[in-house]
């Protein structure tokens, strides 16, 4: 069995007892002041002795830890960590020369540095605080000392330190009282609890008119950077008291994933989602930047960690759900962790996937400001109105898209995607549509384009791009019903506009559907269904060589982006196609069973409707649905005729009839 004892008395040590604690982890927890002790506090799982020891007295205690033999069959273990002060250097000798005496296991904790002076600033380095004294000898002017109040005394060797010295110390009776003693009363003793903010320091140094600031590389936690930035601001000098050597030890991340290895215990983490905006700080809300302060670890791309750096947090960089997981599930010292998200979690986010990954944690999700709302707030439009796409390594028929809505808003990512779209408009007779291209929203090379599709289509983009393409005479029908005069279609066989009709509606097609026509003609059931599918995908399987050539105008002429000619025979033709939600056959050159088969094999749970003239045809569909694993069949016999003018007359013409069956898959493979 591990016992634990920690000699604390700094913001790490203070921080690690608390991690333990809620483990439920027993320490011991020693602090060398009462003030310590209070600021810690007794519970369940953890001892606090409030009382400076010696190293013989050290040696006890470790030798009274360890005593009693064997618990639960294990010999007991005792592990120090000191994470006493960088200054604390005696102290720190005395642990370590205990635990070699009693057998203990010492881990050091080391408060990392803040390297924060630059050659602007107008600093003096020593090495220890009699050095300070000895260099403040030589100068004039106010000094505010917050070393604290252990080695004041030495202050006292400067001829007018009563008049010239402004003491921060603890606010404890014991050492304003011990303070007094010598000689530091009134205003040149203050008696706060630190660490103190920027501003706290600046008004301080300002107050006392101090032009000296003497500090000790406390490092951030410390309080460090906001003492040299307040001299900065107030004009003051500083002296810098260094690090007594250089230790060897483990950060306090690097403890707790220690103690957590050896002791063997499991962390339960709070995860958050934060969305970050366009990427700049400034575009950061308060509750996302709350979120990344209070995160003892940020996991986000490489461009979104540089707008964070400033929190100094422990950072990873990845936007791979499964490798995140795996880096915190490693570091089981991460409490607190925030995953960053480009722009807002709920638009075209990988927070779904990161929902999904970290379902067995506490997961909270910060909103962020979407590109699609700063963008039209720059272009001064409405975005209640505008069609949401992502190009951004997805496939989506934004071209379609566009053909139906006055307003489309389409994340592109890489500056050719933009290129890429706008000739793509060009070639379906959209050139003349107005498209505002925003690139490196909200950072200090953003730009913003305006023009029409034409205009901009040989212009190069940079990566970070979104685009916004209005179109007024957008047509939003979503039913089938196109005339037959509108499809090229030479002597090509099609399905005419009214078994079109039933057809299309016997498919019962969705928004995403994946249907294949096969032995398309013309392509006009491919057509229709693209326009009703618009964020699925259509495959026109067709054999003849000038059919194929046929389909490729009506696509171009309709605007059917997301429609694929497949060129070849069913089924084999099929047999890399992705698997189909709804498959329409109007010709099968013989091979009707086995087309059923291969899409029922792909998809069994399909939905197929045949279109039948000849009676062998049908008598060969009847076999198949009694054959093969379908049901909710359906039979229409269709007969239309159209009127044509004779002279002042009108004459009905009958068409050829036709047999539409139906069925779905029974899910059977």
């Amino acid at each position: 069995m591990c016992k634990l004892i920690i000699f604390a008395g700094t913001t790490e040590g203070r921080e690690l007892a608390e991690f333990l604690s809620r483990r439920q982890i027993p320490s011991l927890v020693c602090v060398a002041t009462e003030y310590g002790g209070q600021l810690l506090g007794e519970n369940e799982y953890r001892e606090v002795s409030s009382r400076r020891l010696d190293q013989e007295e050290m040696c006890r205690l470790f030798e009274q830890k360890t005593a009693g033999g064997r618990e639960d069959g294990k010999d007991n273990e005792l592990l120090v960590v000191d994470a006493t002060h960088p200054y604390a250097a005696v102290v720190s000798e005395n642990i370590k020369a205990a635990c070699e005496k009693t057998g203990a296991e010492y881990v050091r904790l080391l408060r990392p540095g803040e390297k924060i002076l630059d050659d602007s600033d107008d600093a003096v380095c020593v090495s220890s605080v009699e050095e300070a004294v000895e260099f403040l000898k030589g100068t004039q002017g106010n000094v505010l000392v917050t070393t604290g109040s252990k080695e004041l005394a030495k202050f006292t060797l400067l001829d007018d330190y009563q008049e010239r010295i402004f003491a921060r110390v603890l606010s404890t009776p014991e050492v304003a009282a011990a303070c007094a003693q010598l000689g530091f009363t009134g205003r040149h003793l203050i008696c706060m609890q630190g660490p103190f903010s920027e501003e706290m320091n600046t008004a301080m140094l300002r107050q006392f008119g101090a032009k000296w600031l003497v500090t000790k590389e406390s490092g951030k936690t410390g309080g460090f950077g906001e003492k040299i930035r307040a001299a900065r601001i107030a004009g003051a000098k500083v002296v810098l008291i260094g690090r007594p050597g250089e230790e060897k030890g483990r950060s306090l991340s690097q403890v707790k994933s220690y103690l957590a290895e050896k002791i063997g215990f499991d962390v339960k983490r709070q995860i958050s989602i934060v969305g970050i905006g366009m990427g700049t700080r400034d575009n950061l809300t308060v509750e996302a930047l709350k979120a990344c302060r209070e995160a003892q670890l940020i996991v986000g791309a490489r461009r979104m960690l540089e707008n964070v750096k400033f929190l100094g947090k422990d950072e990873f960089i990845s936007y791979k759900p499964d490798e995140i997981y795996g880096y915190i599930k490693e570091h089981p010292e991460y409490e607190k962790v925030a995953l960053l998200q480009s722009g807002d979690v709920g638009f075209y986010s990988g927070a779904k996937k990161l929902l999904e990954t970290f379902a067995q944690e506490e997961v909270v999700l910060y909103p962020g400001i979407s590109s699609v709302v700063y963008f039209c707030a720059r272009l001064h439009t409405a975005w209640e109105d505008v069609k949401l796409v992502s190009l951004h390594g997805r496939c989506a028929n934004i071209i379609g898209e566009i053909s139906r809505n006055r307003k489309v808003f389409a994340l592109v990512g890489k500056g050719e995607g933009v290129t890429t779209l706008l000739r793509k408009m060009a070639d379906y007779g959209m050139g003349n549509l107005t498209v505002s291209v925003g690139e490196d929203l909200s950072y200090e090379s953003e730009r913003i384009r305006r023009g029409s599709a034409d205009s901009l289509k040989k212009e190069s983009f940079r990566d970070l791009c979104v685009v916004l393409i209005e179109n007024p005479g957008a047509d939003p029908v979503v039913t089938h019903g196109l005339e037959d005069e509108e499809f090229l279609r030479d002597k090509v066989p099609m399905t005419k506009s009214e078994v079109r009709c039933i057809s299309l509606s016997k498919l019962r097609l969705h928004d995403d559907s994946i249907v294949y026509d096969v032995g398309a003609g013309t392509g006009s059931v491919s057509v229709e269904a693209a326009l009703q599918a618009v964020s699925g995908r259509v495959y026109a399987v067709e054999k003849k060589q000038e059919a194929v050539a046929l389909i490729k105008e009506n696509k171009k002429k309709f605007a059917a982006d997301n429609l694929t000619v497949v060129e070849g025979l069913a089924p084999e033709a099929l047999a890399e196609l992705p698997e189909p939600t709804h498959v329409f056959i109007g010709g099968s050159s013989g091979n009707l069973k086995r087309i059923m088969e291969t899409v029922l094999a792909k998809n069994p749970l399909v939905r197929i409707v045949i279109n039948c003239i000849a009676l062998e045809t049908v008598s060969e569909a009847l076999e198949c649905i009694k054959t093969l694993p379908v049901t909710d069949t359906d039979i229409v016999c269709v007969s239309a005729a159209r009127s044509k003018q004779v002279g002042s007359y009108h004459m009905m013409m009958g068409q050829n009839p036709v047999y539409i069956i139906s069925c779905t898959g029974g899910g059977i493979v």
